[in-house]
């Protein structure tokens, strides 16, 4: 079950929808900055922008479970899975060549 099913319906077009977008908005990022890979600073600044919305999307999911809307424990698994995508965004942005 997606997490945005027990949000109330007043948050349909705000919350949800922000978190719809930053979270769709990381791999896309990625994979436009990939199609320029050629470009070494056009691809890192894709994948910076990628790191923003990573922590854009825990911003607003660190909203919804200060309203109740997910529990604690599901903040906590869905936080640490953006841990590891961050690390290995850190990790590429410092080591492309």
């Amino acid at each position: 079950m997606s997490i945005d099913k027990k949000f109330p319906l007043e948050e349909r077009y705000s919350l949800i929808d922000q978190l719809r977008r930053s979270s769709r908005s990381v791999p896309i990022n990625i994979r436009e900055g990939f199609a320029k890979k050629k470009y070494k600073q056009v691809f890192v600044r894709h994948l910076i922008d990628s790191l923003g919305s990573s922590e854009e999307t825990r911003g607003w999911l660190s909203f919804a479970c200060d309203f109740n809307y997910i529990d604690q424990c599901e903040l906590m698994s869905i936080d640490e899975q953006y841990d590891q995508l961050n690390a290995m965004l850190y990790s590429l942005i410092e080591n492309w060549e």
